[in-house]
C-alpha cells in the first residue's frame, strides 16, 4: 500500500499545563484552552512567547476543571486562544476575566460549525444529534484562519517580532495545505467510505474528504451506549462490509472491542487530537492527521 506523505517540519513544543508565567519574562503570555490550539499558538510564537495548555496531557478536554492558577493565567494572559461552548470551565474563565475582544481569540466564531455528522442506530438513542460539532480542527482547512488571527493578534501585542510571526503562520498554513492535499489524494481511491468510531468527532474530516461517520458514542465521549445500540451498530458493521472499528487514545476501548469481538473486525486508533497521551507524548499534530490518513486508507482499502 502506498504512503502518501506530508511536509512534517515542526517547532519543538513547551505545552506543559502546570508551569506559570513570571513576572520578569516580558515576552507575550499566550493560554490555550487545549491541545490542537497549543500547538498552532507555538508553531507561531516559537521562541518569542510563553504558552500555557489549560489542559493538561492525557486528560480528556471536554470536561476539563481549572485549578485556581489556571482561572488566573486565563485573566493574566496577553491572549488566550480557546473555542466557546466546547470546555465550560474555560468559556466561564474568560466571561470572569472580562477580557477585551483583542485579546481572545474564539475558533468557532471563525469557523463554521455544523451538526454532528453521525450516522449510528436509527432510535432515540442519547447522541447529540442537534448538538453543534465542536472538532473543527480535524480538517485542516479549518486551522487556517485560526492561525492568520493568532499571528496578527501577535503582531500587534508583540509588533517587534510581527515579520517573524506572520511568516511562521505562512510557513504553517503550507503545511495544513500540503496535509489538505494528501488526504483528498490518499482517500480518493477506496473500497469503501464508511468509518466506525469511537465518538461522533470526525464529522469535519467525513464531510471534507467524501466519508461517513458511524459512532458509537455521540459527541461527547461519555456516552455510554446501550447494549441494544451496540448490536444495532454490530449489524451496521455488518451491512457496510467494515474492516477495522476505531478507537481513541483517550478513550476506553471497551465498547469498540465489543463491536470487534461481535464481527470479527480489527481495532485500530483513530486520533481526535483532543491532546496528547502516554503514547503520543512525541508527536505533533500533523503527526498525528498524517497516521490518522495512513488508518483511514487501511480500514478502507485506499489505493
Amino acid at each position: 500500500m502506498k504512503r502518501v506523505a506530508v511536509v512534517l517540519s515542526v517547532l519543538p513544543l513547551a505545552l506543559a499545563a502546570c508551569a506559570g508565567s513570571t513576572g520578569d519574562d516580558a515576552r507575550p503570555h499566550v493560554v490555550a484552552s487545549f491541545y490542537p490550539y497549543a500547538f498552532v499558538a507555538e508553531q507561531i510564537g516559537g521562541r518569542h512567547i510563553v504558552i500555557k495548555n489549560l489542559t493538561t496531557p492525557g486528560s480528556e478536554p471536554h470536561d476539563v476543571e481549572l485549578k485556581p492558577q489556571q482561572v488566573a493565567a486565563v485573566q493574566d494572559a496577553d491572549l488566550v486562544v480557546y473555542q466557546r461552548e466546547f470546555q465550560p470551565a474555560v468559556d466561564e474563565a474568560v466571561d470572569q476575566a472580562g477580557r477585551s475582544a483583542d485579546a481572545v481569540i474564539d475558533a468557532a466564531a471563525l469557523v463554521d460549525l455544523h451538526g454532528a455528522d453521525e450516522h449510528g442506530p436509527a432510535e432515540d438513542d442519547g447522541h447529540d444529534h442537534d448538538s453543534l460539532d465542536p472538532h473543527v480542527w480535524l480538517d485542516p482547512n479549518n486551522l487556517v484562519p485560526i492561525a492568520r488571527a493568532v499571528a496578527d493578534r501577535l503582531a500587534t501585542i508583540d509588533p517587534d517580532h510581527a515579520e517573524t510571526y506572520r511568516a511562521n503562520a505562512d510557513a504553517l498554513v503550507g503545511e495544513l495545505e500540503a496535509l489538505d492535499t494528501a488526504f483528498r489524494d490518499g482517500l480518493a481511491d477506496c473500497e469503501r467510505d464508511t468509518i466506525v468510531t469511537s465518538h461522533s468527532a470526525f464529522g469535519y474530516l467525513a464531510q471534507r474528504y467524501g466519508l461517513e461517520q458511524l459512532s458509537i458514542a455521540g459527541i461527547d465521549p461519555g456516552n455510554e451506549p446501550s447494549g441494544k445500540q451496540l448490536a444495532a451498530i454490530t449489524d451496521q458493521v455488518k451491512a457496510h462490509g467494515i474492516t477495522t472499528v476505531f478507537t481513541e487514545e483517550l478513550v476506553d476501548p471497551a465498547n469498540a472491542e465489543t463491536i470487534a469481538s461481535a464481527t470479527g473486525v480489527t481495532i485500530a486508533t483513530l486520533d481526535p487530537i483532543e491532546g496528547l497521551g502516554p503514547n503520543t507524548a512525541d508527536q505533533t499534530y500533523l503527526t498525528l492527521m498524517q497516521h490518522n490518513l495512513d488508518a483511514l486508507r487501511a480500514a478502507n482499502s485506499c489505493r
